[in-house]
C-alpha cells in the first residue's frame, strides 16, 4: 500500500515538473488569471475598426483569448469628445493591463488619462502623434505611450490625382479642422499642391452631420476632391461619394477602405496590418515586460495603389492605363 502511495507521488511530481511556464503563470488560487485590455476608438469607420481586429487578431493568435484569459473592454465615443474624455477616464480606472487608443483623439484623451497613472498605452491609426502632443520623438516618446502611425503618402497621393487626370486645377480638400491629424495633413497637401500648380479650395466638417453640406460646398468650385485620414469625414464617406456621383467630380482619398467605399483611388495603408503591427508591440509589453518609453513609435512601410474602376466608371471618368500598370488592387 504504501508503495503504491509513493508511486503515485512520483507520478504527481513528473506531471507537475512537465507542466509549462505559461499554464503555471495562469493559475492562481486555482483560477486562471487574465489579462485585461481597455480599448477606446474616437469613431466607427471601416479602417478603424480593421485596426482592431487586426490588433485583436494578433493576441489570439498568441493565447490571448477573449472569454478565456483575455478581457477586454471595448468602448466607441461615436465622435463625441465628452463622451471619449469620459470613456478614457474610465478605462484608466478600470484596472487594465494595457490600453489601445485608436486615432488621433482617443490618443489624446488617454494621454491625458494617464498624466499620474503610468499604465501601458499603444495607440494606432494616428497621423502625428508629436503635433499631437502625445510623445516627444517617434524615437523616444519619454512618455508611457507608442504605437503605430498612419501618415499618408500625401505627395504621392495629390501627383496620383494630376495623374488620373492632368486637368485638374482645383482640388477640394474635407476635413475637421478640430482634428490635429488632419490640419497636419492639409498643411502637407497644400505644399504638394503648390508644386504642381494645383489650387487647393478648403471645406470644413465639425461633425459627420455636416459632411454632407461641406461636400455640397465644393461642387462648381473644384475639379476633384481629396479626403485625408480624417476620422469625422470617413466616417460619412458615402455622403461625399453621393455628392461626387451626382456632380461628376473626380474623388480621391488618403485611406484604402474609402476606396472600397466608392472613392476612386489611393496610394495607401492597409489598416488591419497597422493593426497587426500594433498587436506585435502589445505582446512586447504583456509577455516581455517592456516599457513603451523604450519602444519607438512605428510606421507601415508597404503602401499600394488601390483603384476602383467601378467608381471611375460612374464618374465617367477613364482610369489611364499607366495608372493601372501600376496598381497592386483594381477594384471592378
Amino acid at each position: 500500500m504504501k508503495k503504491n502511495i509513493l508511486v503515485i507521488m512520483m507520478i504527481m511530481l513528473l506531471l507537475v515538473g512537465c507542466s509549462s511556464p505559461q499554464e503555471s503563470s495562469e493559475q492562481v488560487n486555482g483560477e486562471t488569471s487574465k489579462t485585461k485590455i481597455g480599448i477606446v476608438q474616437i469613431v466607427e469607420h471601416p479602417s478603424l475598426d480593421a485596426a482592431r481586429q487586426g490588433f485583436l487578431d494578433v493576441l489570439s493568435e498568441n493565447g490571448y483569448k477573449e472569454g478565456e484569459n483575455l478581457v477586454v473592454d471595448y468602448k466607441n465615443a461615436q465622435g463625441d469628445m465628452p463622451t471619449l474624455n469620459t470613456i478614457a477616464q474610465n478605462l484608466v480606472a478600470g484596472d487594465n493591463d494595457l490600453i489601445l487608443a485608436i486615432a488621433t483623439p482617443s490618443a489624446q484623451a488617454v494621454a491625458n488619462a494617464t498624466k499620474n497613472n503610468k499604465i501601458p498605452v499603444l495607440f494606432t491609426a494616428v497621423t502625428d502623434p508629436v503635433a499631437a502632443g502625445v510623445v516627444k520623438s517617434l524615437e523616444k516618446t519619454e512618455t508611457n505611450l507608442t504605437g503605430t502611425i498612419d501618415m499618408a503618402p500625401i505627395k504621392e497621393q495629390i501627383e496620383l490625382i494630376k495623374e488620373i487626370d492632368p486637368n485638374v486645377k482645383n482640388l477640394g480638400v474635407l476635413y475637421n479642422t478640430s482634428e490635429v491629424n488632419s490640419v497636419v495633413q492639409v498643411d502637407l497637401v497644400k505644399e504638394a499642391a503648390e508644386d504642381i500648380g494645383i489650387n487647393i479650395v478648403e471645406a470644413v466638417a465639425t461633425n459627420s452631420s455636416e459632411v454632407d453640406q461641406a461636400a455640397r460646398s465644393l461642387v462648381g468650385k473644384v475639379d476633384a476632391i481629396y479626403i485625408p485620414t480624417d476620422n469625422t469625414v470617413v466616417s460619412a464617406v458615402e455622403a461625399v461619394v453621393k455628392v461626387a456621383l451626382d456632380n461628376k467630380i473626380l474623388l480621391v482619398s488618403a485611406e484604402k477602405d474609402s476606396v472600397v467605399r466608392g472613392t476612386v483611388a489611393t496610394i495607401g495603408l492597409d489598416y488591419y496590418k497597422l493593426g497587426r503591427q500594433t498587436g506585435e508591440m502589445a505582446l512586447k509589453i504583456l509577455k516581455q515586460g517592456t516599457n513603451p518609453q523604450d519602444m519607438p513609435v512605428e510606421s507601415q512601410k508597404e503602401k499600394s495603389i488601390i483603384i476602383n474602376v467601378k467608381a471611375a466608371e460612374a464618374l465617367g471618368i477613364t482610369i489611364p492605363e499607366t495608372v493601372l500598370e501600376k496598381a497592386q488592387e483594381i477594384i471592378k
